[in-house]
C-alpha cells in the first residue's frame, strides 16, 4: 500500500536569479525518509517564477543560466503589452513557462535520486519577488514494505 505525504511550504524571498533550494525542500518533507520507492513531486503556485534541476556545485552554472536566459527574454522587448505590473512581469510569465511549474523526482531507499551534481533550483524572475508558496507530495511503498529496488544496467 502507498503512502502519501504533503506539505505546503513558503520560501523567503529572493533576488531575481536561480538559487540551490534542495536542502530546504528536504528539510520541509523529512518524510520522504519513510518511503522505499516512490516519488516527491515538488510544484510552485506562481507564474513569474519556476523550477528546474541543474548542476549543484559551481555557481557560475546559474549565473550563466540568468545571463542566457535574459538575454534570450530581454525585459526591453517592444512589443509586451502586459506592462502595468513593471517592466520585469512580463518576461517573468514567459521565461516562467520555459521552464517549469513542477518537478517530480525518484525516491530511492528513503532518498531523492537526484544525480551527484544534481540540485533543484527556484527560478526566481522577478526584481522585487515575494515569498514563494511550493506544495510538496511525496508518494510510493513505504520503506517497511518488502519492495525491492531493481538495477536496470
Amino acid at each position: 500500500m502507498n503512502q502519501f505525504f504533503q506539505k505546503a511550504i513558503s520560501l523567503p524571498s529572493y533576488p531575481q536569479g536561480y538559487h540551490l533550494i534542495t536542502e530546504k525542500v528536504l528539510s520541509a518533507i523529512p518524510e520522504i525518509r519513510e518511503i522505499q520507492i516512490g516519488f516527491l513531486q515538488i510544484f510552485i503556485q506562481h507564474t513569474s517564477a519556476a523550477l528546474t534541476i541543474n548542476e549543484n556545485a559551481d555557481p557560475t552554472v546559474r549565473k550563466d543560466f540568468q545571463t542566457f536566459v535574459n538575454e534570450l527574454i530581454p525585459e526591453s522587448y517592444p512589443r509586451f503589452i502586459h506592462t502595468y505590473e513593471g517592466p520585469d512581469d512580463m518576461p517573468a510569465h514567459i521565461k516562467a513557462s520555459f521552464f517549469d511549474s513542477s518537478l517530480q523526482i525518484p525516491i530511492t531507499g528513503g532518498k531523492l535520486n537526484l544525480g551527484i551534481w544534481q540540485g533543484i533550483y527556484l527560478c526566481e524572475f522577478r526584481r522585487n519577488a515575494s515569498s514563494r508558496n511550493l506544495i510538496l507530495t511525496a508518494f510510493g511503498t513505504p520503506r517497511s514494505d518488502k519492495s525491492t529496488i531493481h538495477k536496470i544496467v
